[in-house]
């Protein structure tokens, strides 16, 4: 069984797979205070809550943004589960030509989201990724990796509004009824929600025109069954894309880098 693990800066987000069947996963807040211990915990309680044990987790594979959390991930691997874990970096063939400047400043979950979104989806493909920032990573018609876009995530920006103006409140998120709010938790909800979809789908259409054609938009993330349904441009919600990413690198590096992966 492989166990993919996506380290991020809100949450890390775990995957169990049988083969190319993703048989379980989970969504843990990411705490940078965790030890290696506490990792190892939390992996055991995770699959006994399945009826699984440890023993069954043969290989392991890791896409980190917080480099203060990855040593203890990569601890827990090497103590509790016996295993080596394949840490996704510049140094690892993912079997994806990178044309960005500097290929060290991509974060791994952003090759790992297009790699994915590219076998699954085809070329060109723009992944729109809803996490701590919102993420726009283009993948052109021969499948290499362009860059794209970075904006605040909705998580902080929100809590930003919050926290810097004194008479507004945190509203739930959810859809609104209208764009025109007549309240204050409504008028919130129309901003956050519409105005994010509006920025993604203004993105998308400036890519595009980049591009000379238009590309498979595939949303994923933690908002991204709030926002992508109220977007124009986006074709399809996988939340879960990254680790489907991760299955595809790992699968790569067993067969020694041979193979097209999409």
């Amino acid at each position: 069984m492989l166990l993919a693990v996506d380290v991020g800066n809100t949450n890390i987000v775990l995957g169990a797979y049988q083969g190319e069947r993703l048989e379980f996963h989970w969504r843990l807040s990411a705490n940078t205070e965790r030890t290696r211990d506490e990792f190892g915990i939390l992996f055991h309680q995770l699959f006994l809550c399945h009826g699984r044990s440890l023993t069954e987790v043969n290989a392991v594979v890791i896409a980190s943004v917080v480099p203060s959390l990855t040593p203890n991930v990569e601890g827990a691997c090497r103590h509790y589960l016996g295993v080596e874990p394949l840490v996704v970096d510049e140094s690892v063939d993912t079997g994806m030509v990178i044309k960005y400047g500097d290929p060290r400043e991509v974060g791994p979950d952003r090759i790992v989201n297009a790699l994915a979104a590219r076998a699954k989806y085809g070329v060109p493909c723009v992944v729109v990724d809803f996490g701590t920032a919102t993420t726009f990573d283009v993948v052109d018609r021969h499948g290499a990796y362009l860059g794209g876009a970075i904006a605040p995530g909705i998580g902080i920006s929100v809590e930003a509004l919050f926290r810097r103006a004194a008479r507004l409140s945190k509203v739930p998120l959810v859809r609104p009824p209208r764009a025109i709010g007549d309240n204050t938790a409504r008028s919130l909800q129309s901003g956050i929600i519409f105005g994010f979809a509006g920025q993604v789908d203004e993105l998308v259409r400036r890519i595009a025109r980049e591009l000379g054609e238009k590309p498979r938009v595939i949303a994923t993330g933690g908002f991204a069954e709030l926002i992508a349904p109220e977007c124009a441009t986006v074709d399809a919600v996988d939340p879960l894309l990254t680790l489907e990413g991760l299955r595809l690198v790992h699968a790569r590096h067993r067969s020694g880098g041979r193979g097209d992966l999409g």
